[in-house]
């Protein structure tokens, strides 16, 4: 496989401040979830920059470890992956846009299709780029998502007109899971009926496509029946579980392995001073010392992903191996972290705002519970501004 890949010297050496990915963390959850998951085959969610993490060198440490194809929600993303030398299969997972259906042709990327429209502008971009080859389409069905689709009934209808084109064949069949993460739920089993049902349907008028795909993490990790032929992992294999409950789960079917955060989060203490009791910190002054107290600086904002609801002492970060609160407003590029008496502190300290350090562990799940968000989202708004140092 030929790389191209160069994002671990475009770091900044003026800010103290950094994001670490470990390659060997990235390797080891493929390796886990494709080994688990087996027979089925592992596709790895490599979208928005791969969830942050940078999608070059996340999509190689998951082919590396076990994933036998990328799955991306842009052409876009395609093309770049491409461009950087990776040959693996790449799926769209919507439907591209007609202007767009050329390039996803010429980077030779799998569209997803649910609309006619949409299999008419496939042909159309086939027949011109390969007039004597036919090219691999994954169909798309909602089970229940009511997001992106073709409707159940409309299925068998679309598979027929994909296998009477000159240049295209159904080579996949999926649907999204909408609530797989919830035990108390039914839905998944109402999505998987419908499922089958739909593939059934298509097996009667004699077409099987080769790649059947309903699992998403959730689906993957606590739910069998939905793994078919392929299975597409995100979350995981960032080093997460969709739920509690499923890291409990996931700890009894791997016999105790355990997924790895990829991903932490990391500063240098840019300024320290004190301050009398009773002092209020940052904007708003919404957060007041109660004793004479010194005051670490570090430089992270909310325009790097630090969101302003872990202000004034509801979020934390390790500094000299203890948790230390913040202190006042997060602010636009700089947060404040309260160290009280502790002499010790200096600047150049190192912080961490997500991993590891002195036996403490803060990680993306803690901040989503203490904010209200997802950890999806904690990861993706870890900004540009931030540098991924890559580490093995």
């Amino acid at each position: 496989m030929k790389l191209v890949h160069k994002s671990s010297l475009q770091r900044s050496f003026f800010r103290p401040a950094w994001a670490e990915v470990s390659l060997s963390a990235a390797r080891h959850n493929a390796s886990l979830l494709s080994r688990l998951v087996a027979p089925a085959r592992l596709c790895a969610v490599v979208k928005a920059d791969a969830y942050g993490h940078g999608a070059t060198a996340m999509a190689v440490a998951f082919l590396e470890g076990g994933a036998s194809c990328l799955a991306v929600a842009l052409v876009e993303e395609g093309i770049q992956l491409r461009e950087a030398g990776i040959d693996a299969p790449i799926l769209i997972l919507s439907e591209p846009p007609r202007e767009a259906m050329a390039e996803v042709m010429r980077f030779d990327l799998t569209p997803t299709l649910y609309t006619r429209e949409g299999i008419i502008a496939a042909q159309e971009a086939a027949s011109k780029l390969y007039p004597l080859e036919h090219k691999g389409v994954h169909l798309k069905v909602d089970t229940g998502m009511h997001r992106v689709g073709a409707r159940p009934v409309d299925v068998t209808a679309l598979a027929k007109e994909v296998q009477a084109s000159d240049n295209l064949f159904l080579e996949g069949l999926w649907t999204h899971l909408a609530k797989a993460e919830d035990r108390e739920s039914s839905l998944t089993r109402r999505q998987l009926e419908v499922f089958e049902s739909t593939r059934a349907e298509l097996a009667s008028t004699g077409m099987f496509p080769s790649k059947l795909h309903v699992a998403n993490s959730a689906g993957a990790l606590v739910h069998p029946a939905s793994r078919y032929s392929m299975v597409r992992c995100g979350l995981s294999l960032y080093g997460y579980y969709p739920a509690p409950w499923i890291s409990k789960e996931f700890s009894r079917l791997s016999n105790g392995d355990a997924l790895q955060p990829v991903m932490s989060l990391k500063a240098r203490v840019s300024y320290v001073h004190e301050v009398e009791a009773g002092e209020g910190i940052s904007y708003g002054h919404l957060y007041h010392v109660s004793k004479r107290s010194r005051i670490a600086v570090v430089p992270l904002g909310y325009a790097d992903g630090v969101s302003r609801k872990l202000s004034a002492g509801i979020g934390e970060a390790l500094l000299n191996g203890r948790r230390r609160p913040f202190a006042g407003a997060v602010t636009m590029d700089q947060l404040m972290l309260d160290c009280g008496e502790d002499t010790q502190i200096r600047e150049g300290d190192e912080v961490v705002l997500l991993g590891e350090q002195g036996g403490e562990q803060i990680w993306a799940d803690h901040w989503a519970e203490l904010t209200g968000s997802i950890v999806y989202e904690v990861l993706c708004g870890i900004g540009p501004r931030v540098p991924r140092n890559y580490l093995d």
